[in-house]
């Protein structure tokens, strides 16, 4: 089902007033960031000023959605697992997770997850007419309501494998809140042959543009943690990394030449696969 850009205003209009469009928020920011139309003028503000800090902030953004896609393939066409839990999935935009997943197994299912309630009406609207996939308004930072949350339970199967994916939404957790933690209790409901699939912005490769966004973020309210291979790869605890490790996104089962990549600096951006044995 497709809406017009009047339909979806009504939409989020219909659905509440508390939608705190005056603030910040990552996923319409990361939205902007992709060339999206679904984000506010705080959002914009928020990312332009991340942008003048990290002139390459959005290649590095297009880089990490271009890894979600080949990390989604990965997961359906070498390990056979047809079901993703996707945190943090942010606004709908092209080749979404199910779109790439569907497209090589037409029986997989997805369920996404997101605080943010604009993330939740546009994606009902456009999953509305697709059984296999929903959205459910919840934080990662309690992973016990995603687990025990009745749409997600209706639709996998937590007995069997299933593919979690926490692409670009860690680096919003700090470390009083215990990412490890996060991770840990999700690892503790999945079923082995499970994936988890990470993506992580960092300061280990270029410290001084890099910083200059976590501060960009920061000032405008948004919480950004920017951590190093050795802290992702600790994050990976329990799961055998697959071949080739934790690269910087761009790399990672690189589909294109290394002469046609961009550089780590114009990236910053780790990601990795690990899988529960």
């Amino acid at each position: 089902m497709s809406h017009t850009d009047e339909e979806m205003a009504g939409l989020i209009e219909s659905n509440g007033s508390g939608l705190r469009t005056h603030e910040a928020h990552s996923a319409r920011m990361y939205d902007y960031l992709l060339g999206g139309k679904d984000n506010y003028p705080a959002d914009q503000e928020a990312a332009e000023g991340a942008v003048a800090s990290f002139p390459t902030l959005r290649t590095a953004a297009r880089e990490n959605r271009a890894f979600l896609g080949r990390a989604v393939r990965y997961v359906v066409e070498e390990t056979g697992i047809s079901q993703f839990l996707d945190i943090g999935s942010g606004l709908p935009t092209a080749h979404n997770v199910h779109q790439v997943a569907q497209r090589h197994d037409p029986d997989a299912r997805v369920v996404y997850v997101d605080n943010d309630p604009i993330v939740l009406t546009h994606g009902r609207a456009l999953l509305s007419t697709d059984d296999r996939t929903t959205v459910i308004e919840r934080d990662i930072r309690d992973p016990r309501s995603i687990l025990e949350d009745p749409e997600a339970k209706a639709l996998l199967d937590f007995s069997k494998p299933v593919a979690v994916l926490a692409v670009a939404i860690l680096h919003f957790i700090t470390d009083e809140e215990n990412p490890g933690d996060i991770v840990a209790q999700l690892r503790a409901a999945l079923a082995p042959g499970s994936v988890l699939v990470l993506s992580h912005a960092t300061a280990e490769i270029s410290p001084e543009t890099a910083l200059g966004v976590q501060s960009a973020y920061r000032r405008q309210g948004v919480p950004l943690t920017l951590r190093d291979r050795a802290e992702l790869t600790k994050l990976f605890d329990g799961f055998e990394l697959v071949e080739p490790g934790i690269q910087v996104v761009s790399d990672w089962r690189a589909t294109v030449p290394e002469s046609e990549r961009p550089s780590h600096a114009e990236v910053s951006w780790y990601g990795g696969i690990g899988r529960l044995v």
